[in-house]
């Protein structure tokens, strides 16, 4: 539900505001997913398809943490105010989105320690590296790219939320599935809103 809720109501209608072809970004974030999914399930999760629970959140949480870091360079270039109070917002989801993505690692078939390492580098250690590697690109990177960027990135969050996750929850029909979107919602809701 979170990652479905940050995409729809916060990363397309902010893609939409800075580059007016960003569905055509969007779709080409969604597809480049579906292709890995493929092949993850064809090449590397041939003995054990749960592995694949597990690592397309990964990678899409992996390349929205690496966004993140690119929009904090962007904001801090702006002045150290706005890229310290964008980084207090976007520090609050990392939080969840790790703790998610560990989730999601366990129930893939990774050990306890290996999801956690995982989970910390996708949630975590991904921004900075985007900050990093957008700081000597930062005059270059104009808002009709960070439109496009956002679009890529929403689209493979809808991917891994609506097409990987959410089938997976309806075939497991268990009776707190819907409680924890809910809750997903509400919690993308709540960091959306710290965020406005």
């Amino acid at each position: 539900g979170a990652l479905i809720t940050v995409s729809f109501l916060h990363l397309i209608p902010h893609a939409l505001g800075m580059n007016e072809r960003a569905p055509v970004y969007l779709l080409i974030g969604y597809l480049t997913f579906h292709l890995i999914n493929r092949f993850i399930h064809a090449y590397v999760c041939d003995r054990t398809p749960d592995t694949a629970i597990g690592l397309i959140p990964l990678l899409g949480i992996g390349l929205h943490s690496t966004l993140d870091g690119v929009v904090y360079a962007i904001t801090f270039s702006v002045s150290v105010l706005t890229g310290t109070l964008a980084a207090l917002g976007l520090v609050l989801h990392e939080f969840p989105e790790g703790i998610v993505t560990y989730i999601l690692l366990l129930r893939g078939g990774f050990s306890s320690s290996k999801a956690w390492w995982l989970a910390f580098v996708a949630a975590a250690l991904t921004t900075p590296f985007g900050t990093f590697l957008a700081l000597p690109l930062i005059h270059q990177i104009d808002a009709k790219m960070l439109g496009a960027l956002l679009a890529v990135s929403a689209g493979a969050l809808v991917y891994v939320g609506a097409t990987h996750l959410l089938p997976l929850a309806e075939r497991e029909d268990r009776p707190y599935s819907l409680a924890a979107m809910g809750c997903g919602v509400f919690v993308a809701l709540g960091i959306i809103l710290t965020h406005a």
